[in-house]
């Protein structure tokens, strides 16, 4: 038995390999993310290995916010009596008080922000030489107006020792002398890429903390006849528990873990490209060994007669695909090795100073990638070796191919699994379960689907196939594509699983544009618009003095500031904001009472848009406690609640509160609403010319603001094309391989046609038609079933403020389009084998 099963799969080897192509891309996504999170991981270990090297330990107040993501915790300043108490521990023989923070940007001879090189911008305080530190040119800085700056920032902006640099910080730009320039152990110019400005302590506390006389940390120099993890314990016991303490080695891995971010970002993005080539690839690797065993039972039936069991026919089924995915496995695994270390590069590339470190291919890549190749494959084909099993050992006598069964198992299944798709995308749209259950719901409505898919198959198929049916080939490729609607039916699955994803997400994206597009242009009462980069940066600044110069411009109606920032409101993070003048915010910004009242906002209360009290379950009246970034946690009584706005989203707080508590005292964005008639494009150049010294900031039409919002939206439909892209790939394999196998299967017909008159060109066309219905049928289906999933994501993310349902109507022809030269290309090497075929060997096959 073994024997005849190693020779069967040897004799079909290119159309099982074929079938396997899908797992090959599957496992490379998946040890590609591994490889490439491995690599880089270690690499960004290097560069921070050491870069605490003159830190036993350092100890700070602990932060009175969590961070967000890709966001950093204002760690409040930490007196000198602490630090004098730090100093009197046992063991300790030094405690120096150190004020770093990240928010120093510096700017370049050009008057504009020096890019970032890939890590975070600190400013600090100046302190001294150290074995990490070491100053490679001119001193360190001894007066108010000279500041040391890091090699890398040095080399990046072309700046040398004597030369003027402006900063901005917490205050407005400031300009100092370079008086030092210094590097760091190893001969490294940065260490993370980024980029180092320090100060005096005095202005490094005034610029960075907000305040003189302050800390953000102590760092601490250990006795070498005491242990450090003793010095913990002391100043643990010492301290209490509102301090943190932390070990160089510690920080060295915190902020090795913070650059891994990208990492993630890169790993999540890869396995999406891997959960959607293993799923569409499953319905090929069972759509293929569906056909061969259709197209075996004779051979199967004669294994029976000569005494072969059930088992062993399963058996010879599952070494035939347990074969094919340890072949795909293996060359899954090598291409995905490839792609680690070309993204490794890439992504190194993109960050100063970051050296890749030799390629690794951990033993998860390895193992994953076996584990998935293997068991997708292999449980892909049970259900045809199942099938294979129950061929009685009377077919030996019957023809090659038997009828299709009338798949009533299969309709029920599909139906179940459809409904309770359908119940945990409705639990996970319209509930507060997370993404985990949607995405369940998501894979079991597409499986559902595509079981029921049979059922709409042939009258779909010949609905389609009209389109072709006035020349004899268009009605032979009509007919044959519609003579085996399963058949047919889990061939266009694959093409049907891509379109509908991309579909999906492309009505979300059309309907928030949509909706962002028409609040902007029917509620925003502002003409011109300062906003930082991506139309929000919260760590953008504006120089105050000249809002102030702005807003007595002739022409200028109204100008309203506003100050962005993240606090804990009742325990959970939150955006926040602060306006300068609520009056004016509310003018400028069109904003519409939803509950209570917003006309004023007065001292202990806050108003908030109508998203952001649903989500908190917060009712006009009710006491709510926000904690800032500085200063003691405060109750709020809630005011007013607004209607739901895309440039006013959050929760707001008074204004003198946020000028104490924001992580930055400056405003971040501003809106400018001109007089009646003014044109903006005639005040554009004189509120520039005022913004000057604010270079993060631009200003913007309301045209210009609506392009930005939907650029974030174009960006991702640029990674929905991607995933499509791996869709259609592994759809074209999947029609090649069904096309194969059915000339195969239809020989004779073939060699029968051919020899009533039927020419070789009238032959391609015939069977590129059979191929284009199914494409076509799959890109339908594909978005019919996106569209309406769109639609149903849309509606539920009317919180975040999708109001307007809308379709892509111009990338759904698209993809219609694409599924029709997808059709085409998968024809062609199927069409050309078929229309050479010796037509007297084809009469008399089989």
């Amino acid at each position: 038995m073994l024997k005849a099963t190693l020779k069967s799969l040897l004799s079909r080897k290119l159309r099982l390999l074929l079938s396997g192509i899908a797992v090959v891309l599957a496992v490379m996504f998946v040890s590609g993310s591994m490889v490439i999170r491995d690599t880089l991981g270690r690499s960004i270990d290097a560069q921070f290995a050491g870069a605490y090297d003159d830190t036993d330990l350092q100890v700070s107040l602990k932060p009175k916010v969590k961070a967000e993501v890709g966001e950093t915790a204002v760690v409040p300043s930490t007196d000198p009596a602490t630090v004098k108490r730090v100093a009197e521990v046992q063991g300790v023989t030094d405690a120096r008080g150190v004020v770093q923070a990240e928010g120093a940007r510096v700017l370049g001879k050009d008057g504009k922000l020096v890019p970032s090189t890939g890590g975070p911008r600190y400013g600090e305080s100046w302190r001294g030489e150290s074995k990490l530190i070491k100053m490679r040119s001119g001193g360190e800085p001894r007066s108010a107006d000279e500041v040391a700056i890091n090699a890398g920032l040095a080399e990046k902006a072309g700046f040398k020792v004597g030369d003027r640099i402006s900063v901005l910080t917490t205050e407005p730009k400031k300009s100092f002398t370079v008086a030092g320039i210094f590097g760091y152990s190893a001969g490294r110019d940065s260490i993370g890429g980024e980029q180092t400005v320090a100060f005096t302590e005095p202005v490094a506390q005034r610029l960075m903390l907000g305040k003189g006389g302050g800390f953000s940390g102590i760092k601490i120099t250990t006795s070498p006849e005491t242990s450090v993890a003793a010095v913990e314990a002391s100043l643990a016991k010492e301290l209490g528990s509102t301090f943190e303490i932390a070990t160089g080695k510690e920080l060295s891995k915190k902020a090795s873990d913070k650059g891994r971010g990208v990492l993630d970002l890169m790993n999540q993005l890869l396995l999406g490209f891997a959960a959607v080539a293993v799923l569409v690839g499953i319905f090929l690797i069972v759509n293929t060994f569906s056909i061969i065993i259709a197209q075996r039972m004779r051979e199967l039936a004669l294994l029976r007669a000569l005494g072969a069991s059930r088992r062993q026919i399963i058996n010879s089924v599952l070494l035939e695909s347990f074969m094919v995915g340890l072949v795909a496995s293996a060359l899954g695994l090598a291409a995905g090795v490839g792609i680690g270390a070309v993204g490794a590069d890439m992504l190194a590339g993109a960050t100063d100073g970051l050296e890749v470190a030799s390629l690794g291919v951990p033993a998860s890549a390895v193992i994953t990638a076996f584990a998935v190749g293997i068991l997708v494959t292999m449980m892909a084909a049970l259900f045809p070796a199942m099938r294979a099993s129950k061929v009685a050992p009377i077919a030996v006598i019957r023809a090659s191919a038997t009828e299709e069964s009338k798949g009533t198992k299969q309709t029920w299944t599909g139906g179940i699994l459809l409904g309770l798709g359908l119940v945990l995308l409705a639990l996970g749209l319209f509930g507060s379960s997370g993404i985990g259950l949607i995405l369940t719901g998501v894979l079991f409505t597409f499986v559902g689907i595509a079981l029921l898919t049979p059922l709409v198959s042939r009258p779909t198929v010949w609905a389609l196939g009209a389109l072709f049916a006035r020349s004899l080939p268009g009605q032979l490729g009509r007919r044959n594509s519609a003579r085996n609607p399963r058949r047919t039916a889990v061939t266009a699955s694959a093409m049907m699983i891509g379109v509908a994803l991309v579909t999906a997400i492309s009505t979300v994206a059309s309907s928030s544009e949509d909706s962002v597009t028409g609040e902007i242009s029917r509620d925003l009462e502002a003409d011109l618009m300062a906003l930082g980069e991506g139309g929000s940066a919260a760590s953008a600044t504006i120089d105050p003095a000249a809002l102030t110069k702005a807003d007595r411009l002739d022409g200028v109606q109204n100008v309203a500031a506003v100050m962005n920032d993240t606090a804990t409101v009742d325990k959970e993070a939150q955006g926040v904001a602060a306006w300068q003048d609520w009056t004016k915010a509310r003018d400028v910004l069109g904003l519409k009472t939803d509950k209570g009242s917003i006309d004023s906002l007065a001292a202990g209360t806050v108003v908030m848009n109508a998203s952001t009290a649903k989500s908190r379950d917060l009712k006009v009246g009710d006491k709510l406690t926000v904690q800032l970034q500085r200063g003691e946690p405060r109750t709020y009584k809630v005011a007013g609640i607004f209607k739901n706005s895309t440039v006013a989203n959050s929760l707001v707080v008074p204004w003198a509160d946020a000028q104490a508590g924001f992580r930055n005292k400056l405003p971040s964005q501003a809106f400018f609403r001109l007089d009646d008639g003014v044109e903006a494009a005639s005040m554009q150049p004189k509120i520039e010319k005022l913004l000057k010294g604010s270079p993060e900031v631009s200003l913007e039409t309301k045209s210009e603001l609506i392009e930005k919002f939907n650029s974030g939206f174009a960006m991702m439909l640029m990674v929905v094309q991607a995933l499509l892209g791996v869709a259609m790939l592994i759809a074209v394999l999947g029609i090649i391989n069904t096309l194969a196998l059915s000339i195969l299967e239809r020989t004779k017909e073939m060699g029968a046609l051919r020899a009533i008159g039927l020419s070789r060109g009238q032959t391609i066309r015939m069977i590129m038609t059979e191929s284009v219905v199914i494409s076509l049928f799959g890109a339908v289906l594909g978005i019919a079933v996106g569209g309406a999933l769109g639609l149903a994501v849309a509606h539920a993310m009317e919180d975040q403020g999708v109001s307007q349902l809308s379709l892509p109507w111009t990338q759904m022809l698209a993809y219609l389009v694409g599924a029709a030269v997808v059709g085409v290309i998968a024809s062609l090497a199927p069409a050309r084998r078929g229309a050479r075929l010796n037509v007297l060997n084809s009469v008399g096959h089989g």
